[in-house]
C-alpha cells in the first residue's frame, strides 16, 4: 500500500466531505495457504494476507451520525445514525462498515460517529476475504480515532461479531485474524479456539518458488445457504461425538470416531475433512519449520481432495486449475477460501510460472469459461495506518 495511493483516498475524502481526513488506514485480504472450514471448528489455520487492501479515510463525528462513501459503489455518501444500527438493517455493502460500528458500540465503546471514504483492491467474491479487510480497516481506524486501545485479535474478535450477528454470515475468525495480525513475509500458524499465534517464515522467492493466485471469476457468498449447511453439519458432528468442537477429535481416532457415526454419511465426510485439515495444518508448519518447503506441495493437494470430496465446496473451475497445474508441473495447489467459486492457489518452481499461468489460461478458454486473473501472492503486512 504505497502512501500515493492513501493519499489519493485522502483526496477523494476531502472532496466528498469538504475537510482533510483525520487519517488513512489499510487492512489487507488474505490467501489461505491451509486449514479450510476449521477455524468455526475451534481448529488450525494457515493463511498470509495479501498485498491487496482495503483503505480507509476516515475523520471522527461527535453528532451521532455516521456517512459511508465507496469508490467501487455509484453515489453519494450514506448517512446512518449510529443509536439506529441493528442487525439485519441493512441488506447492502454498508453493512460491513456499519456492523463494525454497531459491535464496538454493543462492546462498550463509546462512538459517536465518522465520516469514511473507502476502496479497496482486494478482488471481491474471489475468496480472498474482501470483507475482511472492509471490517478491519475501519475497526483499525475507530480504534485510533477514538483511542479504544484494542489488540489485534480483540479487533478481529470485535469485526466476525459484526459479520455473524450484523451482516448475517457465520463465518469464522480466521478472515479477520489473517487481516488484522498477519507479518510481512510470513504465514500464520493460528490456533482459533486460543487465538494463540506463531509467525512462520514464508518466503518463496529466496528459495526459487512462487504462489499463484488463480481468481476464477466464479462469486460466491457466505451469506448464501450453503456455508451455514456445512457449519451446522459439523457442529451436529462434534454433537453426536460428544465434543465441544471437531478440534477434539483426535487424528489418530479418527476412523474410531467415524464408526460411531454410523450412517449420517454428509456428517462423517465433514468430520472427516475438519480432522484431516487440522493435521494437514500441523504438518505443514513442521515442514516448513524443517526447510522443507516444496514437500508442502503435496499436502495441498490432498487438502484440494478433501474439500472437493469430503466437503463438496469446489467447483468446475477451481478443479480446472488444480488439474491443469498439477498437469503443468505444479509443485501443489488447491482451492482457497470458503469455497463454491473463488480463487485457488498454486505452488511452483519460478521458472514455471510463465508456462503454468499460459496452461490454466488455455484451459479456461477451452471450456468456455469466463478468463481467470492470475497473480502472484506475496506475503505482506497486515492492518496499519499508512498517512
Amino acid at each position: 500500500m504505497g502512501e500515493a495511493v492513501a493519499r489519493t483516498v485522502g483526496e477523494r475524502f476531502r472532496e466528498l466531505y469538504g475537510a482533510e481526513p483525520q487519517g488513512v488506514w489499510a487492512a489487507p485480504g488474505r490467501v489461505n495457504l491451509i486449514g479450510e472450514h476449521t477455524d468455526y471448528n475451534d481448529g488450525f489455520v494457515m493463511p498470509f494476507a495479501l498485498p491487496h487492501t482495503a483503505v480507509a479515510a476516515v475523520s471522527r463525528r461527535d453528532d451521532g451520525v455516521l456517512r459511508l462513501h465507496s469508490a467501487d459503489v455509484p453515489g453519494d455518501p450514506v448517512e446512518l445514525r449510529v443509536a439506529d444500527l441493528d442487525p439485519g438493517s441493512d441488506k447492502s455493502w454498508t453493512a460491513y462498515p456499519s456492523g463494525v460500528v454497531w459491535a464496538l458500540r454493543e462492546a462498550g465503546h463509546e462512538l459517536t460517529g465518522a465520516d469514511v471514504h473507502l476502496a479497496s483492491t482486494v478482488p471481491s467474491g474471489a475468496g480472498l476475504s474482501s470483507s475482511a479487510a472492509l471490517e478491519v480497516v475501519i475497526a483499525l481506524a475507530l480504534d485510533d480515532l477514538y483511542a479504544l486501545g484494542l489488540s489485534g485479535p480483540r479487533l478481529a474478535r470485535i469485526c466476525q461479531r459484526a459479520e455473524n450477528v450484523y451482516v448475517g454470515a457465520p463465518v469464522g475468525i480466521m478472515d479477520q485474524t489473517a487481516s488484522a495480525c498477519c507479518e510481512a513475509g510470513h504465514a500464520l500458524f493460528l490456533d482459533t479456539r486460543d487465538l494463540s499465534q506463531q509467525q512462520i517464515p514464508f518466503d518463496l522467492a529466496a528459495e526459487g518458488m512462487r504462489l499463484l493466485v488463480v481468481d476464477t471469476q466464479v462469486k460466491h457468498s457466505h451469506s448464501e445457504g450453503e456455508y451455514g449447511k456445512r457449519r451446522a453439519g459439523c457442529e451436529r458432528g462434534a454433537e453426536l461425538l460428544g465434543v465441544d468442537a471437531l478440534r477434539d477429535v483426535p487424528y489418530a481416532d479418527l476412523d474410531e470416531a467415524l464408526e460411531r457415526l454410523g450412517d449420517e454419511e454428509e456428517v462423517r465426510r465433514l468430520v472427516r475433512h475438519v480432522v484431516t485439515e487440522d493435521e494437514r495444518v500441523e504438518r505443514v508448519v513442521s515442514l516448513l519449520e524443517s526447510g522443507d518447503t516444496r514437500a508442502i506441495g503435496a499436502v495441498l493437494v490432498e487438502g484440494h481432495a478433501s474439500l472437493r470430496d469430503d466437503f463438496r465446496i469446489s467447483c468446475p473451475e477451481l478443479d480446472l486449475v488444480v488439474d491443469t497445474a498439477l498437469a503443468s508441473g505444479a509443485l501443489g495447489a488447491r482451492m482457497t477460501g470458503g469455497g463454491f467459486g473463488g480463487s485457488a492457489i498454486v505452488l511452483t518452481e519460478a521458472t514455471d510460472v510463465d508456462a503454468i499461468t499460459k496452461a490454466v489460461e488455455e484451459a479456461f478458454a477451452a471450456a468456455g469459461f469466463t478468463a481467470p486473473r492470475v497473480f502472484e501472492a506475496v506475503p505482506s503486512a497486515g492492518a496499519r495506518r499508512v498517512l
